[in-house]
């Protein structure tokens, strides 16, 4: 997969492209859905396949106070979609200038001037241009006009609701991993640096790693059973683990901090770049009186952690989609 920041940077033999445009906070279901119908239309009509996406995202730009935590950030949303089969993935900066573009102007300037495309595919409910005035008919009708096709994609969904990157968000603030990963089509994951920390683990017997959420969505505050990959070189090294995400309110913490345990693992994990992937919720985040307590609760969740990871796989092709395979 090729990665373009600028229209004007994309080659000829990636003109004529079936793309697909979205956010794809997540890559979800949902957004696999509209990828899917472009890789159909796609390798139906021998035209290259491509994204079209917004970095940042556009609600952080234009709604900063309000705008929801990622479910994804870029590297991570860059790898989701690097699992879909794409020939190139084209991310826009969007910046206030750019959020000015009415819909004609995008479609004219970004879709049929920059990128020559021949086909875009959007969900159902996608607004784009100036105030979100442009929606699916009005891209059909711009495509018409300017020499490309539009597909909208039905919802798709489960148990009556559609898949969507805020049903995800509540899954996990509501401390349940296991239906969040129900709708994202994997394990929900947290990657990061492992930073210094106070070292008060190792004086516990339970040396963690120390992870700070930062763009990502913060989940329910508690312990839960996680596989934790090390990132070396172009592969991962997955290991069972126990996290807590939290304050430490036992030792009068004042941040939110995701610290992981690896089972019968002893290396030096400072530096490292880790992926956490959640599996289970064991129980919330809890204030002791004493260290020993804190101690005998923390061999207890490591029991229950065990348990859990035993019905479980690490990813593995994370993400990959049926009509790639």
């Amino acid at each position: 997969m090729r990665i373009f920041r600028h229209v004007d940077k994309v080659p000829p033999e990636s003109r004529g492209a079936v793309v697909a445009l979205g956010n794809f906070d997540g890559v979800h279901l949902g957004h696999r859905g509209v990828i899917g119908r472009a890789a159909e239309i796609a390798r139906d009509a021998g035209a290259p396949l491509g994204v079209v996406t917004f970095e940042p995202h556009p609600v952080q730009v234009l709604r900063p106070d309000s705008a929801p935590h990622r479910l994804a950030p870029f590297r991570v949303k860059v790898r989701r979609l690097g699992e879909c089969g794409l020939d190139y993935l084209c991310v826009l900066h969007f910046t206030k200038t750019f959020a000015q573009k009415t819909p004609r102007g995008f479609a004219s300037e970004i879709l049929a001037g920059g990128l020559g495309v021949s086909h875009v595919v959007v969900g159902h409910d996608y607004h784009f241009g100036k105030g979100r005035a442009g929606d699916a008919a009005a891209l059909s009708e711009l495509g018409a006009e300017m020499g490309f096709a539009v597909t909208a994609v039905a919802p798709v969904g489960n148990a009556g609701e559609i898949y969507s990157s805020t049903r995800v968000r509540g899954y996990l603030k509501s401390g349940e991993p296991r239906l969040a990963a129900a709708i994202l089509g994997h394990m929900w994951e947290v990657e990061a640096r492992v930073l210094h920390g106070d070292k008060r683990g190792r004086t516990l017997g339970y040396p963690t790693a120390n992870l700070h959420f930062d763009e990502h969505v913060e989940p329910a505050y508690g312990i839960y059973a996680v596989w934790v990959g090390i990132v070396r070189g172009a592969g991962t090294e997955w290991h069972a683990a126990v996290a807590s995400a939290g304050t430490r309110p036992t030792f009068n913490g004042d941040g939110l901090v995701l610290e992981v345990y690896l089972f019968d693992f002893d290396g030096d994990l400072y530096g490292k770049y880790l992926r956490v992937a959640f599996v289970n919720w064991i129980r919330p985040e809890e204030k002791f009186d004493d260290v020993e307590a804190l101690k005998q609760t923390m061999a207890q969740d490591c029991r229950a952690a065990r348990f859990m990871l035993e019905g479980s796989e690490p990813p593995s092709d994370v993400g990959r989609t049926a009509f790639n395979q």
